[in-house]
């Protein structure tokens, strides 16, 4: 799959239609996790808020982690300068892992069928073009294609490419959007995990045994519940960038940027 977005990037075959996305599940959990909601294009902000996770890492021993929700690209200024932090700028003493959004999707999905009147371009991602330099499409598809090769790294669209859609560690279960209900985790599908809303009631208790830590459906405050954590305050509409620190032996800490 990687590869065949990489040849269409160069020049070469016409990109596949993405597949089922890895799913990460691991039998231990670091002790401390920082979970990041929708960046939607916000690279500053996205900057101060890894500033803020950095220093209360430093007041905190043992294992970091830094799992990123998804939805990195559109509506925000910045998308290109996010996509170049997250690929290049790993963080001291954090493991990063970053995971799929549906507008990562969507965007991957213009890359390989790009046109003047893609959903896409309603999503935000005029926003992702114009953060490429790219502020109109030329007529006819083999033009858009070797503009965007022009424009867009092969960097960025191999790691869109490579982003799993599902991290699960003892206790939580991190997506962007939801888990549907009665399936396994590794059994989920990626349409799922991209775009499900999540009902309300789903924060009164753990499914499975975990808590489901999301961002896709913004609310004006982090919400914790003993089902599910909502870390996606909207950004594009608010101006505030959330985390949530989940700790072994502490309760979660809300951390925001704006």
């Amino acid at each position: 799959m990687i590869r065949g977005i990489v040849d269409f990037l160069r020049g070469g075959a016409q990109a596949p239609s993405p597949g089922q996305r890895r799913k990460l599940i691991f039998d231990r959990a670091p002790d401390h996790i920082y979970a990041v909601g929708d960046v939607h294009g916000y690279d500053d902000t996205l900057g101060r808020l890894e500033d803020l996770i950095v220093a209360d890492s430093r007041r905190h021993n043992g294992t970091k982690w830094l799992v990123m929700l998804g939805d990195y690209v559109d509506r925000g200024p910045k998308s290109s300068a996010v996509l170049t932090r997250l690929t290049t700028r790993p963080l001291v003493g954090i493991r990063r892992i970053c995971l799929a959004g549906n507008h990562e999707a969507v965007m991957l999905d213009f890359l390989g069928n790009p046109s003047a009147d893609h959903h896409w371009l309603k999503l935000g991602g005029l926003e992702t073009l114009y953060s490429y330099g790219l502020h109109t499409l030329p007529a006819g598809r083999e033009a858009q294609k070797k503009l965007l090769r022009s424009l867009i790294p092969v960097a960025h669209v191999a790691f869109l490419e490579s982003l799993p859609s599902m991290l699960q560690v003892p206790g939580y279960c991190f997506v962007h959007a939801g888990l549907k209900k009665g399936v396994a985790p590794a059994e989920q599908r990626d349409a799922d995990l991209l775009w499900l809303r999540p009902a309300a009631s789903d924060t009164n208790a753990p499914a499975n045994g975990f808590v489901t830590v999301h961002g896709h459906t913004p609310v004006a405050r982090v919400e914790i519940g003993a089902g599910r954590i909502n870390v996606d305050t909207g950004i594009y509409m608010s101006g505030v960038l959330s985390a949530v620190r989940l700790s072994r032996r502490d309760p979660p800490e809300i951390i925001q940027s704006r």
